[in-house]
């Protein structure tokens, strides 16, 4: 038995890599004693050619027949993750997968109660026609990224602040142009404020320039204040993610938005741990064009939670460093509905039971 050489965690016979802090154990583990294990051989060596239809199993000599777009393979006989890049295939060094825990009769109260939640969706379900319900193992590259995202932002306090005091000023002027009578006219009937009206009504000061000065510094203000010209403040906004990206084009709906998976429930990826009557799908997007994809959805996510955290975003920008990813297969329920013409469809997670997606509620 290999145990890893960061955290110690005890990893099966020829492990490359720690599925739990995600160290290489090629660099050296030990033996649970102290001693250091034996060293393995780099796995990540190139096995056939970008065009190559047929190809042999790094790992048991299976053979493997690449289907047109496919860039993510695994062996059926061993569970052997294989990858194309740019120099070729070679076989996936990180590869793990999550365990099955939900069951289809939980997965269907979970939907019951998804489709049913809310005032005007009591009978929803009972209404509905279920089309589709099946399992699969979906991949997923989960990609780490650390973003840094500079913003400058309006200070929401002292903009405040500054309308209270502007609305203050206005009060005292518009006295002064009504002769003291204030907004209401010194206690009579109540008339409405028109900004506007202000303006003409200092020309009844006695001085030309005094006017002239008071008409600039009201403008000023109130370009200022209307336009998120008040005072300005830099803001810092940090977060690190194991963003997951599904590997293949076709299932848009498994991609998920604001979800992260349970890493930690996560093992090595081992097919005989996977009912036969679950299929393993393959993927076609690369890990680099996963990494792209990640960079933009975090991208968007940043600025999502910069517009909520913060007022009057006047500039931000976002900075990300992408780390080599790992593959991982995910159980997913898939489960559809039909209602009076109308598509449901429910994307839950086969490990946690969590809703990964929905459509059409």
């Amino acid at each position: 038995m290999t145990y890893c050489p960061k955290c110690g965690a005890e990893l099966p016979d020829g492990a490359a890599f720690c599925y739990k802090c995600g160290a290489p154990v090629s660099a050296g583990g030990t033996n649970g004693q102290g001693a250091p294990a034996p060293q393995q051989g780099s796995r990540s060596q190139v096995i056939g050619s970008a065009g190559a239809t047929a190809l042999k199993c790094p790992s048991c000599g299976a053979p493997i027949s690449p289907k047109f777009g496919e860039m993510v393979i695994t062996c059926e006989y061993c569970g052997t993750g294989i990858t194309l890049g740019d120099e070729g295939w070679k076989d996936i060094q990180k590869h793990t997968m999550l365990p099955m825990r939900v069951t289809k009769d939980q997965v269907e109260a979970k939907v019951q109660e998804m489709m049913d939640k809310g005032i005007f969706r009591h009978h929803l379900h009972e209404e509905s026609t279920m089309e589709e319900e099946n399992a699969t193992f979906v991949p997923y590259w989960i990609i780490p990224v650390s973003a840094r995202t500079s913003i400058a932002a309006v200070d929401a306090m002292q903009e405040m602040g500054q309308v209270a005091t502007t609305a203050a000023l206005i009060g005292v002027l518009g006295g002064m142009g009504r002769g003291g009578g204030g907004f209401g006219g010194g206690g009579g009937r109540r008339r409405s404020f028109d900004t506007a009206s202000l303006v003409p009504s200092l020309a009844s000061l006695r001085s030309p320039l005094t006017a002239l000065g008071f008409r600039g510094m009201f403008y000023g203000m109130g370009m200022g204040m209307g336009m998120g010209g008040g005072p300005r403040k830099t803001y810092q906004l940090d977060n690190n993610y194991n963003f997951p990206v599904v590997a293949m084009k076709d299932l848009t709906e498994f991609q998920p938005q604001d979800y992260t998976f349970a890493m930690d429930q996560r093992v090595l990826f081992d097919i005989s741990k996977i009912d036969k009557s679950i299929k393993v799908l393959n993927g076609d997007i690369s890990e680099d064009v996963a990494k792209s994809q990640a960079k933009t959805y975090v991208d968007q996510i940043q600025s999502q939670k910069a517009h909520e955290k913060y007022h009057m975003i006047q500039q931000m920008h976002t900075d990300m460093d992408v780390s080599d990813g790992e593959l991982l297969h995910v159980p997913v329920w898939f489960v559809r509905y039909d209602h009076k013409g109308k598509k449901i469809v429910f994307v839950l997670d086969g490990n946690s039971g969590a809703p990964i997606n929905s459509i059409g509620l």
